[in-house]
């Protein structure tokens, strides 16, 4: 078994190197030439957001004869060319993602409210208002919930037994 100290010795005896000129930013490498976990051979790094210099000249020069290639896939599309349709309607109604539910819900402050909750979920599925997997997400939405009242429920309780037993203890 592996302890703590265990641990720091393996650590401690990877063998460090160190080049023959060293500035304050410099942390050692190990023997393969590779920088620790964590550390990095350059602190400044990469700024985040930052693009590829080939990437931007990519679309600047495809910005130049953007308009032509969209009314030319647009032709193809209108002629039939099955592959340029599904292009041009993928970009015009991208897959959907998640949508905006409106479902009537009873407030949710007992088990049997969610009851009636979940029963109102199960209806909107069965009646094509809301899609299976936006039930399935309504009706996990409601688990947590019910997971929640029932613990507020039982501190409650807790409280109440806890209160009658402090004048015992007391007298």
């Amino acid at each position: 078994m592996f302890t703590g100290d265990h641990a720091y010795e393996v650590a401690s005896s990877i063998p460090l190197h160190y080049p023959k000129s060293m500035n304050d930013n410099f942390t050692p490498t190990t023997r393969n030439g590779q920088w620790p976990k964590g550390v990095s051979g350059n602190p400044a790094g990469r700024p985040r957001g930052s693009r590829n210099k080939a990437t931007l000249a990519m679309e600047a020069l495809f910005e130049e004869g953007a308009e032509e290639l969209i009314s030319k896939a647009k032709s193809m599309a209108l002629a039939g060319d099955t592959a340029a349709m599904r292009l041009c309607l993928e970009r015009i109604f991208p897959a959907r993602r998640d949508r905006l539910v409106h479902l009537d819900l009873p407030p949710m402050r007992s088990a049997k409210e969610i009851s009636a909750a979940m029963s109102t979920v199960i209806q909107a599925v069965g009646e094509g208002q809301i899609t299976p997997a936006e039930g399935e997400i309504m009706a996990n939405l409601l688990a947590t919930q019910s997971q929640i009242v029932m613990a507020e429920e039982l501190e409650s309780r807790l409280e109440k037994v806890e209160s009658l037993a402090e004048p015992e203890k007391a007298g």
